[in-house]
């Protein structure tokens, strides 16, 4: 259904340790800058971004928007959530776990103030 996900930043090198993080938790490969000074992570098929946004103007996070990561485990959620807060992550919502539907779920917050989740279904 979707070609990517992309995000904005006001500080691409902060995103790109934040996100490198991330994604090598998961067993992903560290961003790699495209044109224009974004950078791009493709893990699974799928594709992620992040810029600066266009227009000029600052980058603020979606109001009601989450960005959900498939990880597979729970184990790969967990490693990615610590590697988020050990990398300008803030932890959000209930802590890393299970959730009454089944899925373990772990929420942060990037260090520009994107919502994001890790999810392992069904949780094992």
């Amino acid at each position: 259904m979707f070609s990517h996900v992309m995000v904005g930043s006001n500080d691409i090198a902060r995103s790109k340790k934040f996100y490198d993080a991330l994604f090598t938790a998961i067993g992903g490969q560290p961003g790699t800058e495209v044109r224009e000074g974004r950078l791009a992570y493709t893990h699974n098929g799928a594709r992620f971004m992040v810029t600066k946004p266009i227009d000029g103007k600052p980058a603020t996070p979606a109001n009601g928007g989450t960005i959900g990561f498939s990880v597979g485990a729970p184990k790969l959620a967990e490693a990615w959530h610590k590697a988020g807060v050990a990398n300008g992550g803030t932890s959000i919502e209930d802590p890393p776990g299970v959730r009454p539907n089944g899925a373990y779920l772990a929420y942060l917050r990037d260090p520009d103030g994107n919502k994001l989740v890790a999810v392992a279904r069904p949780a094992s």
